[in-house]
Parts: C-alpha cells; sequence; structure tokens
C-alpha cells in the first residue's frame, strides 16, 4: 500500500464514532454512493470504519448426521443403529448400509445428533455431523 493510503488509515483510526458517522456522510454526498449496502457485499466500504462492526453470527440449529464408515464384522450392529435412529424397516435400513457414506439422518437437533454419533460410535461406525 502507498505512504499516502497509510497515513489516510491512520488518520481513520483516531475518528470517533461521531466523526465516523460524519465521514461517511460527506462521502456519500461528494460521490454519490449509498453505503447502506452491507459490509460483507461491498469490502472496500470496510475501510471506512473506524473499527470493526462486530455481527451476530447464528449458531446452527439443525444438523445432518452422516454415516461414513464401519468395520465389516461389525455390519449387524450397524444395521440395527440405523434401523433405531431412522424407523426404517429392515431393507431400507440394509440399503443404508450397503451404501456408505450416506445420510442417516437429516435435521436433527444438536443434541439428537450428538446422540445419534455416540451410538453408531459405540457399535464402532464412523459418523459425520454436518
Amino acid at each position: 500500500m502507498s505512504e499516502k493510503l497509510n497515513l489516510i488509515i491512520e488518520q481513520l483510526k483516531t475518528l470517533t464514532l461521531l466523526e465516523a458517522a460524519e465521514l461517511v456522510t460527506e462521502i456519500e454526498k461528494t460521490f454519490g454512493v449509498d453505503t447502506s449496502v452491507s459490509v460483507a457485499a461491498a469490502p472496500s466500504l470496510a475501510s471506512l470504519a473506524p473499527t470493526p462492526i462486530a455481527e451476530a453470527v447464528e449458531e446452527k440449529t439443525s444438523f445432518d448426521v452422516t454415516l461414513t464408515e464401519f468395520p465389516a464384522d461389525k455390519k449387524i450392529a450397524i444395521l440395527k443403529v440405523v434401523r433405531n435412529v431412522t424407523g426404517l424397516g429392515l431393507k431400507e435400513s440394509k440399503d443404508i448400509v450397503d451404501n456408505v457414506p450416506k445420510l442417516v439422518k437429516e435435521g436433527a437437533t444438536k443434541e439428537e445428533s450428538e446422540k445419534i454419533k455416540a451410538e453408531f460410535e459405540a457399535a464402532g461406525a464412523k459418523v459425520v455431523i454436518k
């Protein structure tokens, strides 16, 4: 970055919140731009803010549990867990076990997905929660 830009950045860091708001208003008037777009959509506007804007991060509430692998000698035990978790019949459960990696439970809560993972791991399988 050039020396001129470094100097501007350093000066922006010293602005109060009120001064920064006035600066944004003046930039909008002078250049005919609208800064009401989100910072994510216009990263070049991020340098105008004197302090970073903290955005709330939504906690994920829905999880998918995918059976990824299991030892061949544990197939029957894994089949029982699949039937228990999904409520499917024997044929449908066998199709899941025979075609890993396969989605076992979609839209589970965090607690439910952790419980399912524990069941599979106790039976010897590996699962991924997404």
